[in-house]
């Protein structure tokens, strides 16, 4: 999940007479050096100008991946729990600078009353990482959620709030409780209420492994020195909850891209707010992470990767241009984020830069 973190070397800007031809050519690259399997979405302004489909859904499957394939987005999950704090915010129902222990209180530990909203939001609640207990082991079996923030999300600090960037899934787990104690709801339901319903996002939704959802393409992990692909290795992924446990497609992605960006379920001065980078914590935001007049031609981008074993998504606005850029795949053998590079070259005239990979 973090090798694509810090990677916010994007180059933008403003073209016409977009090739779709440019497109199938990064397409086919990176199916042939990076094995890329999933879907590709290139929008101006809301609207589609390239969108692709490639690869299997199970790598011994007859069948293809679609462009309505659902894919595991990881942690871009987080942004949708960004977005549900954001408009408690708005309705004066939550304060960005109040501590964990002002809405939840039963939470015990020392962030209680010192870990503000806007810790949690940015990564820089001093809490540990959660994963540091025991790795990755603490999505192998079920858990409740009270005893996962007691177990994982409630020990000594490690900072000082707000003092120092650490990425951490329990921040985020923590913001979903916080949006349930708030609203009263669980965060499926305001999520459908308050995003997906208003959005008209169908093919969206929280996993949980005892449900089946008709149409979600199965992951794989790629292991680079032995070239061959692995199914995931089971897990919970309800463990991950407001931090990574929701599905999409690409084309649901673009709607919720354009809610926010178009300031269809949030204020054009929350969305700003979102978007103001916190330098000292590496430029990340309310739910991204921001690059501010980045190269020559001086472009501004928000940027949400994730990731979990094999599934990866890459998602890319583009704000000066209001350009999304979105991908998603069933493997971990492509770097989501360069073919996201080719693509915006494509998309503001210039030549992709495809070279070979070397072996």
């Amino acid at each position: 999940m973090r090798k694509y973190l810090f990677a916010l070397l994007f180059i933008s800007g403003f073209a016409h007479g977009q090739k779709a031809g440019g497109f199938d050519d990064v397409l086919k690259h990176y199916q042939l050096e990076q094995n890329f399997t999933g879907t590709l979405l290139v929008a101006n302004h809301g609207k589609i100008n390239f969108q692709a489909a490639t690869g299997k859904p199970r790598r011994d499957s007859g069948t293809n991946i679609l462009l309505k394939s659902k894919f595991k987005i990881a942690s871009i999950t987080k942004t949708f729990t960004a977005v549900l704090i954001m408009q408690l915010v708005e309705k004066e129902q939550l304060d960005l600078k109040a501590t964990i222990g002002t809405y939840l209180a039963d939470y015990n530990g020392e962030a209680k009353n010192k870990v503000t909203i806007e810790n949690l939001l940015t990564y820089s609640s001093g809490l540990p990482n959660c994963e540091s207990y025991i790795g990755e082991e603490i999505y192998r079996q079920p858990i409740t959620r009270d005893s996962f923030i007691i177990k994982y999300c409630s020990g000594n600090l490690s900072s000082n709030p707000g003092t120092k960037f650490n990425y951490n899934n329990g921040d985020y787990v923590i913001l979903g409780k916080i949006v349930e104690a708030v609203s009263g709801k669980s965060f499926e339901e305001c999520l459908e209420a308050k995003i997906l319903k208003p959005l008209k996002m169908p093919n969206t939704g929280m996993l949980k492994s005892t449900a089946l959802v008709t149409g979600l393409v199965p992951s794989y992990t790629y292991d680079d020195s032995l070239k061959i692909f692995t199914p995931d290795p089971p897990y919970y992924i309800e463990n991950y909850f407001s931090a990574g446990a929701m599905y999409s497609t690409a084309e649901d992605l673009l709607k919720f891209d354009q809610g926010i960006f178009s300031c269809k379920i949030l204020q054009k001065k929350t969305v700003a707010l979102m978007l103001t980078p916190y330098p000292s914590l590496g430029n990340v935001g309310l739910g991204f992470w921001i690059s501010e007049n980045y190269g020559a031609l001086n472009s501004r981008f928000a940027y949400r990767p994730g990731g979990i074993y094999g599934a990866t998504a890459n998602w890319i606005h583009v704000i000066d241009s209001n350009r999304a850029i979105i991908a998603l795949s069933n493997s971990n053998a492509s770097n989501l984020f360069e073919i996201s590079q080719q693509l915006n070259a494509v998309a503001t005239g210039k030549p992709a830069a495809l070279s070979k990979k070397s072996n």
